[in-house]
Order: structure tokens, then sequence, then C-alpha cells
């Protein structure tokens, strides 16, 4: 059954170098394991791929998503790190110190 099958992200890099850069420098993530293929983090009992391509993927959408206990700690963490947060005051989208308020689901865009 899917439901008891582990998952992971699959996330396509053109420069796998610069993404390894951000995955590592400014998350703070070490890989969990490198092939020709890509690169895996471990991330909380679950993964994901960065893999290298020639097209260019337009990163117009949310890619993956983390549950943490302190959202603003983290955020502060991810700041001091370098990560710049987009800020929305959209319908139905506003985040205030970085962190967007909606219920039921408190996020953060980075």
């Amino acid at each position: 059954m899917l439901t008891d099958s582990p998952i992971h992200a699959t996330l396509p890099a053109a420069d796998l170098d610069r993404a390894r850069t951000f995955y590592e420098g400014k998350l703070g993530l070490k890989p969990s394991l490198e092939a020709p293929g890509g690169i895996f983090y471990d991330c909380g009992g679950t993964r994901f791929l960065v893999f290298p391509t020639r097209g260019a993927a337009s990163g117009q959408h949310t890619q993956m998503g983390w549950t943490v206990d302190d959202i603003a700690a983290e955020v502060a963490e991810l700041k001091n790190r370098g990560v710049v947060f987009e800020e929305y005051d959209l319908r139905g989208l506003k985040t205030v110190d970085s962190v967007a308020d909606t219920p039921p689901v408190r996020a953060a865009w980075f």
C-alpha cells in the first residue's frame, strides 16, 4: 500500500553545486547519500533528492516543507544563515515577521 511506503521529494537543480551550497550552507543540512543521479538529504525520518537537470524548473510553487516545534526560532536561525524570506500581503495570504498565519497551518516561505 502506498500509505505505508516512505516517500521523498525530488527537486531539480540546473546548478547542483549552487543547490548544494544552499542546502548545506544556508539550511545546515548534511548529505546522506551522494550519487551521479543527485544528492539525498535526510530530515526527521524523511528525505529529499536534489538532482541535476538541463531543463529550467519554474520553482514557482512550494517544493517541500518541514513541520517544526518552534517556527519563530527556525525562521530566526535561517535568517541568521542568510536565507531571505518572502513577505506577502495578499488576499488570503499575509506574512508577519516572515510567518504566514493561514489556519490551520502556520508556514514560512523562503
